[in-house]
């Protein structure tokens, strides 16, 4: 009997060649021939599954969004119970900072791509919606901090959220340049939640 194919698993095979070719040799050189041969395909397969390189670009950034979430989603879990807002919050932020192999590939590949949607937004046709999905969350903690008397009444949970993952994203641009290592950047954003959650 011929094995089943796992269609989803195929298009997740796809978009992790296309992540590898963006954190090692930018985006520009990810072409459909080299996605292929990255993957281990054939060209006539990765068309069937994304018929145009637009719609390739776009299905990275879906698989590049569901890697970020299982990171947090992992990272959080790790520090295990009882889970605070401060807790959450260190898990979730730091687990968006380079510190390894992998989260490197990742937030390369996703920088990459969110260059390229400067000038071609059409690339990304949600927009902003993962950014502002995850301010919100980061809002939410910081309100249920001030709600339990762990951070100051006074601050707005949004602007505060929105100072948060600034600081994330120009961590993330210190590390892959070399100005910091993840350990020190970590240590960073912890100095940046210690300020914020002494009320």
């Amino acid at each position: 009997m011929p094995k089943r194919v796992d269609h989803e698993e195929r298009r997740s095979q796809i978009a992790a060649a296309v992540v590898r070719i963006a954190a090692s040799r930018g985006l520009e050189a990810a072409s459909m021939r080299e996605v292929a041969a990255e993957a281990g395909v054939s060209l006539r397969l990765v068309q069937y599954y994304f018929h145009t390189k637009e719609e390739l670009l776009r299905g990275v950034l879906t698989h590049l969004g569901g890697l970020i979430a299982q990171r947090v989603t992992r990272a959080v879990a790790a520090l295990g119970e009882p889970m605070t807002p401060r807790t959450f919050l260190y898990g979730a932020l730091t687990a968006l900072i380079p510190t390894d192999d992998e989260s490197r590939r990742i937030v390369l590949a996703y920088q990459a791509h969110y260059t390229l949607t400067l000038t071609r937004p059409e690339l990304a046709p949600d927009g902003l919606t993962y950014a502002n999905a995850l301010r919100d969350l980061v809002a939410r903690q910081i309100r249920e901090a001030q709600e339990a008397g762990q951070v100051a009444g006074s601050a707005d949970p949004k602007v505060a959220a929105a100072i948060a993952l600034a600081l994330v994203t120009g961590l993330q641009s210190s590390v892959l340049a070399g100005q910091y290592d993840g350990q020190e950047a970590v240590g960073l954003l912890t100095a940046h939640l210690n300020r914020l959650f002494a009320p």
